[in-house]
C-alpha cells in the first residue's frame, strides 16, 4: 500500500513570504503616495499663518515658498539641514527664486520648546539662521538632556558673535514660549504630524506637500515646476 507523502517542511514559509511581499509593495506604494501631494494636510490661507515663523530665508519676493515643520530634536530634521538645505540656499535662496520659512514644531519631547524658544533669542541678535544651523549641528540623542535650557547656555557659550548675556537673560524669561505653541498649534491644526514636513507653494499659490528629509533631487523637480507655472 502506497504511503502518503508528509508535507515538504520547507515549502510552508512560502505563502508568508509572498504575504510580506505584497505588504512590503503596498508599503512602497504608501510612502510614494505621502511623499508629495498625498498627505491631505487641511493648508489655507487662514490655517497656514507664517506671521510669527522664522524670519524669511531668501528674497521677500521670490516667487516660490518652501515652508519647514521641524523640531531641533529630530535626526531627520537635522539630516535634512546638513545635506539638503545647502544645495536649495545655493540654487533657490540665494539666486532670488524661493525663499523659505521655518515654523516651529517642538513634538519630540519637552525640551525641545526650550530649543526653539531659544531660536528666537538669537534672533533678537539677528543670528536666526546661523543659530538654527548651529543647533542642528550640535544636535545630541532625542530626549537625552542635551536641549534643556542650562545645556543650550553652555552651548550658546560657544556660539561666536553672541551676547550671551542677553541671550541667557531672554531665554530665563520665556518671552517666546507663546510664540514656538503658536506655530505647533498651527502645525498639527493643518495635520502636520511628523517631522520634517515640507509645504511648497508657487507663485499662483499651488502647493505641494514633501514628507521627511527627501533629497535635492525631489524639491528640485517640485520647485522647478512651480517656477515654470
Amino acid at each position: 500500500m502506497r504511503k502518503n507523502k508528509k508535507p515538504n517542511a520547507k515549502s510552508k514559509p512560502k505563502g508568508k513570504f509572498i504575504g510580506i511581499g505584497i505588504i512590503a509593495i503596498i508599503a512602497a506604494i504608501i510612502g510614494v503616495i505621502a511623499l508629495i501631494g498625498g498627505l491631505d494636510l487641511n493648508i489655507s490661507k487662514t490655517a497656514l499663518n507664517t506671521n510669527n515663523g522664522s524670519p524669511i530665508l531668501g528674497s521677500e519676493s521670490a516667487s516660490v515658498t518652501i515652508i519647514e515643520f521641524g523640531d531641533y530634536q529630530c535626526p531627520f530634521c537635522r539630516k535634512w539641514n546638513i545635506e539638503t538645505k545647502p544645495l536649495i540656499d545655493k540654487n533657490y535662496l540665494q539666486t532670488g527664486k524661493a525663499k523659505m520659512i521655518y515654523m516651529d514644531l517642538p513634538i519630540i519631547g519637552a525640551d525641545s520648546l526650550k530649543a526653539h524658544e531659544s531660536s528666537y533669542c538669537a534672533n533678537e541678535q539677528d543670528l536666526y539662521w546661523k543659530y538654527h544651523d548651529y543647533l542642528y549641528s550640535n544636535q545630541g540623542h532625542e530626549n537625552d538632556g542635551w536641549a534643556r535650557e542650562e545645556n543650550l547656555k553652555i552651548l550658546a557659550s560657544s556660539f561666536e558673535g553672541l551676547d550671551l548675556e542677553k541671550f541667557n537673560k531672554c531665554l530665563d524669561s520665556g518671552k517666546y514660549t507663546n510664540r514656538v505653541t503658536d506655530n505647533k498649534n498651527i502645525g498639527i491644526r493643518i495635520g502636520v504630524s511628523s517631522t520634517p514636513m515640507f509645504v511648497v507653494i508657487g507663485p499662483d499659490k499651488s502647493t505641494t506637500q514633501i514628507a521627511g528629509a527627501q533629497p535635492f533631487s525631489v524639491f528640485q523637480k517640485i520647485i522647478d515646476e512651480k517656477l515654470a507655472s
